[in-house]
């Protein structure tokens, strides 16, 4: 009797041991399914800006590959970016303000890099607004927690009033830099045991390259014609080639 109960005690061991080790494969593999669907659901390249920075001929030059006009819309174009015998989904979110968050925060959880269209003719004029929206990307924590490459497309290089990708970082990182202390002041008043937002260390000037959750990039761009007659896609489509 006793070598019965002994086998039969043995033989619960193991079935428990067993029923264990089921459950820890089949929770691996329902965490490595939710990895791996959101791994892949990440393929969208969000388009976003201010009205008329073009981002919207920046659309159609990649996923129509061809020049068309344009007007404010307060809805997004969507389509497909073949590279490198694989494809990216292009979203072109309206830059209107009453609908621009709408949209960023409906498609933020597919993009898997953000293109930030900026009008380098305007930037002297529209510096405040496009670094307030800027601010707002960029202190989104669903983008910091993801660490979303951003990339700021200085668009329309082919006019002389432009400014370059260096200038239009040297006024963003002075113009961050002050609405950020400002925010942070705003915060303080309502509540002082508020969390600061994490672009801007105590003490020091907003810089990109301090960034620790986010790569920001810069490059020139000329999304609709040049002086040769075709746009100057080529540093964009090699930053898009990096991303697939």
């Amino acid at each position: 009797m006793e070598n019965e109960t002994l086998v039969e005690g043995s033989s619960t061991g193991d079935f428990t041991k067993i029923y264990i080790a089921i459950i820890v494969v089949l929770i691996t593999l329902v965490l490595f399914l939710i990895y791996r669907s959101r791994t892949v659901r990440r393929r969208s390249i969000l388009l976003t800006g201010l009205c008329n920075s073009g981002k919207t001929v920046l659309f159609a030059r990649l996923v129509h590959g061809q020049l068309i006009k344009t007007f404010t819309s307060m809805k997004e174009n969507t389509g497909e970016y073949a590279i490198n015998g694989s494809s990216l989904k292009i979203i072109d979110i309206p830059g209107h303000e009453r609908v621009r968050d709408k949209f960023f925060d409906q498609y933020k959880p597919e993009a898997k890099a953000i293109v930030y269209v900026v009008d380098s003719t305007l930037i002297q004029e529209e510096i405040r607004d496009i670094a307030e929206y800027l601010y707002n990307i960029l202190s989104c924590p669903d983008i910091a927690n993801n660490k979303i490459n951003v990339l700021i497309l200085c668009n329309k290089r082919d006019i002389s009033a432009s400014k370059d990708w260096s200038t239009v970082k040297t006024m963003l990182e002075r113009e961050l830099t002050t609405l950020q202390i400002t925010k942070s002041s705003q915060l303080e008043f309502v509540d002082p045991k508020i969390k600061k937002s994490s672009l801007l260390v105590d003490g020091e000037t907003f810089q990109f390259g301090l960034m620790s959750s986010i790569k920001v990039d810069f490059l020139d761009c000329n999304a609709t014609t040049t002086e040769d007659g075709s746009p100057n896609l080529k540093g964009l489509e090699k930053w898009l080639s990096n991303i697939v």
